[in-house]
């Protein structure tokens, strides 16, 4: 199922294969949006390393407990060939015109969290 032009029900699932649940789809389809305007930005295939969990899953990886993934709020993504950092300034600038939503941001090594919990948080 196409959420958006370039992204697809099937890359936002557990994957343990948990179905999500019906509540957790609207906040993933706004993820998916969110996702969209990025790509469209940056020009470049986004991969989605972690979307929902389920509550299996999120504990598996070590989530924490309160984890946004738990809820479809939050993605892990990666740019093959484009630093992390090059991908969380993208999404910092598109914040800040307004363009996605606020939300938390995380620079890791080799991914980008970000999240729509309407707050601003950074690390």
């Amino acid at each position: 199922m196409k959420l958006t032009k370039n992204f697809s029900l099937e890359e936002f699932q557990s994957k343990d294969g948990s179905p999500m649940p019906k509540d957790v789809f609207f906040n993933i389809q706004k993820v998916a949006n969110q996702l969209q305007t990025l790509r469209d930005y940056i020009c470049y295939p986004i991969h989605i390393n972690s979307a929902y969990r389920s509550p299996r899953h999120n504990k598996a990886v070590g989530g924490v407990k309160n984890s946004y993934h738990l809820l479809g709020m939050a993605v892990d993504i990666k740019i093959n060939g484009v630093p992390p950092k090059v991908i969380y300034d993208a999404i910092e600038f598109l914040i800040s015109e307004g363009s996605m939503l606020q939300g938390g941001l995380g620079l890791y090594s080799n991914f980008v969290h970000y999240d729509i919990r309407e707050t601003k948080a950074r690390w």
